[in-house]
């Protein structure tokens, strides 16, 4: 059996294994990548992000396109269609520039990166470090292992799980709660239309308009949404989400949906070059943070609940995980358990957790609203103050101004959404209990 000696080992070659694996050489730590394929190896998805999100990084360089606003649609109390133009620049990723600007900031650090290609099957702590063994039987040493693996990990151990995500660790929890998992999933095509989509300065974030439903399958089968943006020229992307629920659309649905919305319009899909499917959990219940395998991106549930975004948290907590790492590796007397409680901290600090059980909060109650709710829901949720749907789709206020957010919410919102909110209070309140008391 063959064993490769490393300081970190980083499981995954997505956006948040490539992000890791850079900052860590940055710093002079050197890396064992182990993933299916090389690194390299094209993205399949498109990543959309707020621009504002980028610039404090430096890194808004790594878009492809870039709108001054975007817009939102949705049917207002009285059945008429209302849009809600949003004053947030948005932007879509360049996928090659994104890996290749991760690579080579990795090859540039004073730690190395060398990437093995395989599969994790198994890990074990000793007082020395992790041994990671793959299936092919060769095995990894390092002083610490970070999943990167996604959402589908069958590494991490998490308080409990849905049976839906087979093959995943699942320790026992007395809050079941967590095992009802919601699920986003999108069916989308970037191509060539017999007409424009949506206009070409300002991609569609949310279009909920169902015309092209019959009135029994707007009230029998779950809400979902346009997604679309024009790629310029002739090409456009056009997607049809579920924003969240469970059980989970099914992506053939999602797929006549999306045809029937198009036909609707009088739109007819001349070539598609990209077929896009998505399905992943916006509730993935949060990892044993005392267990010495550390996870970053999917595999320590770092979606954000409210929207299905990840990207800003993977390339704003990247640094801070890595400094982590760093430091307590260098720390007198540095274990294994102290490394990685270091970087549990780094990814979940208290603050972070209590916002995130909030945001719980609020996605399982959106789960309870029916199509006017949700309609209404919306429509003030983006009337609030600009600063507060923004932080709060950015993850970026803090406890106390998330909880303010909330509040203005409910004074502004209708009754019938209210009702909801006040009914979730009661069936939910083990997750604001989490929030008030920091707990995964």
């Amino acid at each position: 059996m063959n064993q490769r000696q490393a300081d970190v080992i980083v499981v995954g070659a997505g956006p948040a294994g490539l992000a890791l694996a850079a900052e860590l050489a940055s710093l002079g730590v050197n890396v064992t990548g182990l993933a299916p394929h090389p690194p390299d190896h094209p993205l399949p998805n498109t990543y959309g992000i707020w621009v504002d999100e980028l610039l404090p990084l430096g890194l808004d360089h790594l878009l492809a396109h870039r709108w001054p606003r975007c817009v939102t649609y949705f049917h207002a109390a009285d059945g008429r269609a209302r849009s809600l133009p949003l004053d947030r620049a948005y932007g879509l990723f360049d996928n090659a520039r994104l890996q290749t600007h991760l690579l080579t900031k990795a090859s540039a650090g004073p730690g190395s990166v060398q990437w093995v290609q395989g599969y994790a099957a198994r890990t074990a702590a000793s007082a020395t470090g992790i041994t990671l063994t793959l299936r092919s039987g060769n095995s990894l040493h390092a002083r610490a292992v970070v999943d990167a693996t996604g959402h589908h990990s069958t590494l991490i151990q998490r308080h409990a799980m849905s049976p839906m995500l087979r093959g995943t660790a699942r320790p026992i929890s007395a809050n079941r709660v967590l095992d009802r998992i919601a699920y986003q999933t999108a069916y989308g095509v970037v191509g060539r239309f017999s007409a424009p989509p949506v206009r070409a300065d300002q991609p569609v974030l949310m279009d909920y308009r169902a015309d092209h439903l019959t009135r029994d399958e707007r009230h029998r089968e779950p809400p979902t949404f346009l997604y679309a943006m024009h790629l310029g020229g002739d090409r456009y992307f056009v997607e049809e989400t579920s924003l969240a629920h469970t059980p989970p659309v099914a992506l053939p649905l999602l797929e006549a949906r999306l045809r029937r919305r198009l036909a609707w319009h009088g739109i007819d899909l001349i070539a598609a070059e990209h077929i896009e499917r998505c399905f992943f959990p916006m509730n993935l219940p949060l990892p044993n943070l005392r267990q010495p395998l550390v996870g970053f991106g999917g595999a320590a549930a770092m979606v954000h609940p409210a929207s299905g975004y990840q990207m800003d948290s993977v390339l704003q907590r990247a640094p801070l995980l890595a400094r982590a790492l760093a430091a307590a590796m260098n720390a007198p007397g540095a274990t294994p358990t102290t490394i990685s409680r270091a970087a549990w901290q780094a990814v979940w600090p208290r603050d972070r957790l209590r916002r995130h059980q909030l945001y719980r909060f609020g996605l399982e109650t959106l789960l309870t609203f029916d199509e006017a709710a949700l309609h209404a829901f919306f429509i003030t949720f983006f009337s609030l103050p600009g600063w507060m749907w923004r932080g709060y789709l950015s993850n970026t206020l803090s406890t106390g101004q998330l909880m303010r957010a909330m509040l203005a919410l409910f004074a502004r919102a209708p009754r019938p959404v209210r009702a909801h909110l006040a009914q979730s209070l009661g069936s939910h309140a083990g997750l604001l209990g989490r929030a008030f008391l920091g707990l995964p």
